[in-house]
């Protein structure tokens, strides 16, 4: 029995199919982090913005703009 699984896991190591597998797996990965780490850096960015507006249209409407 110990034998048989040895063998088998040996045969399931030399295969290259998985290897490919595995490869494209943390490719995708990759890509994942990029653009989550790309929507967190835009979304900031636009958290400030529409704060910015938002002070901006506060100044105006209590009439402290000019």
């Amino acid at each position: 029995m110990f034998n048989y699984a040895w063998t088998w896991i040996k045969v399931a190591l030399d295969r290259d199919e998985g290897v490919t597998a595995i490869e494209y797996g943390l490719i995708a990965a990759l890509i994942a982090v990029a653009i989550i780490a790309a929507i967190t850096i835009v979304g900031t960015e636009l958290n400030t913005t529409f704060q910015t507006i938002r002070g901006a249209l506060q100044n105006a409407n209590t009439g402290g703009g000019s």
